[in-house]
């Protein structure tokens, strides 16, 4: 038997410890550490770049975790709402090292993204008019508005393959593009349709691919197919409920300590009801629940403008870390614009708010893998999508395109608005960037921030040409 060691940490947290893997090849939780720490600072290129480099370093080099248990623990993250390569990331630390491991992994691919973006927020904040900075954010829209497009027609390839799906695509498009309907009445319409579908005409609503396969060659691997669950992975009812009292605790006291500062209508306390909403609708990916928060946002809430909700997308393509860390950004502007620790210390507030969404958005992350993986682990056999999750997954596609749409209106139409929507000039300039970003993402499969930063240029370049 493994020596167990064990960790006591907080009394809110009485299961919670640090344990050993069970094979007696153990990968240290130091060398575990340095990968997590590395992979904060490198995880570009969107969740498929995030989960390549997992699969190159631990899967294919270090031989810390087999083929198929790596892909069980991605098919699980890929039903989850939220970012699936962080919660990847979660899953392996935890079957590595037990729940601090999780916390680690998953805590490290955020706070490098965090920190990038709370610096450049502040630059977009103090720098922002000036025609050097403004030329670059220029050229960020356009290529913004290709990074969405390219989205839509990568997730409705793979997504939209007979008509019934099309179907709740379209209606999902116009549910929210034009009878402004709310994104979570969106997704539990399609989680209905596909309950039905399902009963009804099973074969359309059986989701593709996706990341299964079939005969899998193992080589050995510390976590092999055939290695023992770790005990600290073993479901136990008790550890179960008390993770979800860990995690209700941990809410309800950042909750009360917001509260406390600037009541139930403050600025924070909204902020951190609002992203515990949206971290629970993240289903299909950040740019599925990007209407979402921007409807809070800009429309309701008023935190920040639609400009630099674009703006904000835009430098959140630019950093390592899951792109739902847009929030952050959202909630610096926000925490900036509200004043929210008065106007004498507006950075701070402003950083305050951007922790305070980070927080609210990835703590059910967190929950989602200690609670499920146990259950998870229990079964190494192949995960599928159900078919209400396929009808959302549509669904989504649907609400993408609304994204896109929306950005190329604000972009081409820079003083449009919904009472004069063509209103202003016409930036031709923006839409020939659009194009060319859009074939270059999509024809010619270039890498993301070689577009945005080529957009960028031509921006200056615009930019100083008028000057």
């Amino acid at each position: 038997m493994p020596r167990r060691r064990s960790v006591q940490v907080w009394k809110v947290f009485p299961k919670m410890t640090i344990m050993d893997t069970a094979p007696s090849n153990s990968i240290s939780f130091r060398d575990a550490l340095r990968f997590w720490l590395k992979l904060g600072f490198i995880g570009f290129g969107g969740p498929a770049g995030q989960i390549a480099i997992m699969h190159r370093e631990l899967v294919e080099q270090k031989h810390w975790i087999s083929e198929r248990r790596f892909l069980h623990a991605l098919n699980y993250c890929m039903v989850l709402p939220g970012p699936e390569a962080q919660q990847l990331a979660t899953y392996i630390g935890w079957l590595m090292h037990g729940t601090w491991g999780g916390i680690v992994a998953g805590g490290l691919f955020v706070l490098p993204s965090l920190f990038i973006l709370i610096a450049l927020s502040w630059i977009y904040i103090a720098f922002g008019s000036v025609p050097l900075i403004a030329g670059v954010l220029y050229g960020f829209k356009p290529a913004v508005t290709a990074i969405v497009v390219a989205a839509a027609w990568r997730i409705g390839g793979k997504t939209l393959k007979n008509a019934w799906l099309w179907a709740i695509a379209i209606a999902a498009f116009i549910a929210i593009f034009i009878g402004g309907i709310p994104f979570p009445a969106i997704i539990l319409s399609a989680a209905l349709i596909g309950m039905v579908g399902g009963q009804i005409a099973p074969k359309f609503f059986t989701a593709g691919g996706g990341h299964n396969s079939a005969a899998l060659d193992s080589v050995d691997a510390i976590i092999g197919d055939a290695t023992p669950t770790p005990p600290h992975a073993l479901f136990r009812l008790s550890r179960l409920a008390s993770y979800l009292a860990a995690g209700l605790a941990l809410w309800l006291i950042a909750m009360a300590l917001l509260v406390a500062h600037s009541g139930v209508d403050g600025a924070l306390a909204q902020m951190g009801w609002f992203f515990s909403k949206a971290a629970l609708l993240t289903f299909g990916g950040a740019y599925a629940v990007l209407p979402y928060v921007y409807q809070g946002a800009v429309e309701n809430f008023h935190w920040l403008s639609a400009q630099q909700m674009i703006d904000g997308l835009a430098l959140g393509e630019t950093t390592p870390g899951p792109l739902i860390m847009v929030v952050a950004f959202v909630g610096f502007i926000g925490g900036w614009n509200q004043a929210v620790l008065g106007p004498d210390a507006l950075f701070l507030g402003a950083a305050l708010a951007a922790g305070v969404v980070t927080f609210f958005t990835f703590l059910p992350s967190f929950l989602f893998i200690l609670i499920g993986g146990p259950l998870v682990e229990a079964t190494h056999g192949q995960m599928k999508f159900t078919a209400p999750l396929t009808a959302i997954t549509a669904a989504v596609v649907g609400v993408i395109v609304s994204l896109a749409v929306f950005f190329a209106w604000h972009v081409w139409w820079p003083l449009a608005s919904r009472d004069a929507p063509f209103d202003g000039y016409f930036d031709s300039f923006s839409l020939l960037l659009t194009i060319a970003a859009a074939l270059a993402l999509m024809r010619y499969k270039l890498n993301v921030i070689a577009v945005i930063f080529a957009c960028a240029g031509m921006g200056v370049v615009k930019t100083f040409l008028l000057h």
